[in-house]
C-alpha cells in the first residue's frame, strides 16, 4: 500500500471517528440522571456495549469510505457516493446530541428515519462504485434499524 493510500485510509477512518467522538460529548454527561431515569425496552442492551459497538462501526465506515475514495474522486459516481456517505454521517452525528444533549426522543427519531434512508441512499450510490464497501455498511444499517426500535421505546417519557 502506497503512502497517500495508507493516509487516505487513516483520513476516512479519523472522520468517522470523530462522528463518534463529537457524540461521545453529548451522551457522557445525560447518562447518569436522564438516560438512567428512563424505562428502558426489554431488548435494551447495557450500557457498556453502545461504545464498542460504534466504534467497530464508525471503523467500517472508514474503510467503506476508503473504498470509494480509492476509485479516484474525479469519477463522478464516487464523488456522489462521497456526498451521499456525508449527509448520512451527518445525520448520524446529529443524533447523540438531539437524544442525548437536547433529551428529546422525538426529534432523535425523526433524525434516526431520515439516518436509516440515507444510508439505504449511501450504500446504493456506493454499490454503483464498489459492492464490498456496500457490504460493509450491512453492520450499520442493521444496528440503525435496531437503535430506531430503541429509540421510539423512549417516546413520550
Amino acid at each position: 500500500m502506497k503512502i497517500q493510500e495508507v493516509i487516505r485510509l487513516v483520513l476516512s477512518i479519523a472522520i468517522c471517528q470523530f462522528a463518534g467522538i463529537l457524540g461521545a460529548l453529548f451522551t457522557a454527561p445525560a447518562i447518569p440522571g436522564w438516560y438512567e431515569a428512563l424505562e428502558k425496552p426489554a431488548l435494551n442492551p447495557p450500557s457498556w456495549i453502545f461504545g464498542p459497538v460504534w466504534i467497530f462501526l464508525y471503523l467500517l465506515m472508514g474503510i467503506a469510505l476508503f473504498l470509494i475514495w480509492e476509485k479516484g474522486f474525479k469519477n463522478k459516481k464516487v464523488k456522489t457516493a462521497m456526498g451521499i456517505f456525508s449527509i448520512q454521517l451527518i445525520l448520524n452525528a446529529l443524533w447523540t446530541p438531539l437524544f442525548f444533549g437536547a433529551q428529546n426522543p422525538v426529534l432523535a427519531f425523526i433524525d434516526i428515519t431520515l439516518l436509516w434512508l440515507a444510508i439505504i441512499w449511501t450504500m446504493h450510490a456506493f454499490y454503483k462504485v464498489s459492492k464490498p464497501a456496500t457490504y460493509l455498511l450491512i453492520p450499520y444499517i442493521i444496528w440503525v434499524s435496531f437503535a430506531i426500535y430503541l429509540n421510539a421505546s423512549f417516546i413520550g417519557q
